[in-house]
This record gives C-alpha cells, sequence and structure tokens, in this order.
C-alpha cells in the first residue's frame, strides 16, 4: 500500500489548527527548512505583522559531532523572544531531538511566557516526551521510512517517502 498525503490540504488544516493556538501577540517561528516554509506562509495567511522568525537546531543537537552545520541555516528571530507567546511550527514530527534542540537554542535569546507546537505530520516513534499542541495529520511510518516536504518554485507542498540507508 502506497502511502499517500495531500501535503496542500493538510496544509489548510494546519492553518486552522495555528489560528487556534494563537494567542494575543504571539509570533511565529518555523524551523528550518521545511517548518520555515510553513511558518512564512501561515504568516502571511493569517495576515500577522511583521515576518515570522527561522529557527536551526544545528548547534543544540545531540548528533551535532556526526552532522556539523552543513545544509542548516542560521536562527534568525526579528522579535524579542523574552515573555513572549511562540508557536513553533514543524513539518514533520518524529523522535522530539530536533524540537528539544531548537527550544534550546530558542532559550538562547530569552526566555519566552509560553512555547506550543504545531506540525504538519506526527508520524509517531518519540524518543522524548514532546507533544504537538496540534498535528494536521497523524500517521505511523517504519523507522526505516522518512517522510520529506517539498515546496515547488510556485510554492506548492508536496511530500515524497524515502526509506533510509
Amino acid at each position: 500500500m502506497k502511502l499517500q498525503l495531500d501535503a496542500e490540504a493538510l496544509y489548510a488544516e494546519l492553518l486552522v489548527g495555528v489560528r487556534n493556538l494563537l494567542q494575543p501577540e504571539a509570533v511565529l517561528v518555523g524551523i528550518w527548512s521545511g517548518g520555515a516554509w510553513l511558518a512564512e506562509r501561515l504568516h502571511a495567511d493569517l495576515g500577522l505583522p511583521g515576518r515570522p522568525g527561522v529557527i536551526s537546531s544545528a548547534l543544540h543537537r545531540d548528533d551535532f559531532g556526526s552532522r556539523g552545520l552543513a545544509a542548516a541555516s542560521a536562527t534568525q528571530l526579528p522579535f524579542e523572544i523574552e515573555g513572549r507567546h511562540i508557536v513553533l511550527v514543524d513539518d514533520v514530527l518524529y523522535t522530539g531531538r530536533t524540537i528539544r534542540a531548537v527550544i534550546n537554542e530558542l532559550y538562547d535569546f530569552g526566555r519566552p511566557a509560553s512555547v506550543r507546537l504545531a506540525v504538519l505530520v506526527d508520524r509517531g516513534g518519540r524518543e522524548l516526551p514532546i507533544e504537538a499542541g496540534f498535528a494536521a495529520a497523524r500517521i505511523v511510518l517504519p523507522p526505516t521510512q522518512s517522510l520529506e516536504l517539498a515546496r515547488a518554485e510556485g510554492g506548492r507542498l508536496s511530500f515524497s517517502l524515502q526509506e533510509r540507508r
């Protein structure tokens, strides 16, 4: 059986879910790279002021020694973190290790009032006690597979399923 996920339909669900998570004065922070694409689009579709933040997990990952900084974007938070309500946005939630690293990075910039997590897909397989406040879809994949979000030139989103080596 082939997995079929409509990323655009899930994005519409994510938009509703994030709208419900937002508190007054909340800001969106997308996790590099798929989460950053989603946060950028959500920010525009929700008509929020300013621009969304982008955060990288690279410097706080527990596998930094083997991954390094290759293909990592630098964190860009164009607003104050201290005392803010933050909605973290990511494409796929799996083990929770990226979220843990991102929260550590976020606290390097200040102490937020709250941090909520919204994801396009929660694929299960958690290794840490991390839960999304909103997930547009929940699926189960074997550890040998990865789900990757792609963005076409016009901004259209799609998923591909990859076998891990």
